[in-house]
């Protein structure tokens, strides 16, 4: 997905649910997105996970990605956050999300928005998406 590959999932992603890919931009940031989503009893969908990847030249590094999402997510200029290993890189989580840049200008961030996946396999799944090899 826009570089980078997806090595973990948590259980919840299962043969019920549906993937779909977009691509959008939002306050000079580019936008790759992966969303997973079950249906609901009577209609409509629930998103179980996102993914997103965010290519633009403001994520110069951790602290401007935190105030990027921060406004994107309409979050309080408080919003607690958490820092954490991911694979060698500075990353921050909260309760529903976990961002990193793995370099200037590009940011990924793990969604549970509705908190179904919990922050064991939020945080194993952050840590499961890796730079794809080239080739």
């Amino acid at each position: 997905m826009d570089g980078f590959t997806i090595g973990h999932l948590p259980d919840q992603i299962d043969e019920r649910t549906s993937v779909s890919d977009f691509e959008y931009e939002w306050g000079d940031v580019a936008f790759s997105s992966r969303v997973w989503e079950k249906s609901l009893p009577g209609g409509g969908a629930r998103v179980v996970l996102q993914v997103l990847v965010m290519r633009g030249s403001g994520l110069t590094d951790l602290p401007a990605v935190r105030d990027f999402l921060a406004e994107y997510h309409e979050r309080s200029p408080d919003w607690e956050l958490t820092e954490f290993d991911n694979n060698g890189h500075t990353a921050l989580h909260g309760e529903t999300e976990a961002f990193w840049t793995p370099a200037a200008g590009v940011a990924v961030e793990v969604r549970d928005a509705f908190g179904l996946v919990g922050r064991e396999d939020l945080l194993a799944t952050a840590r499961g998406i890796r730079a794809q090899a080239p080739g």
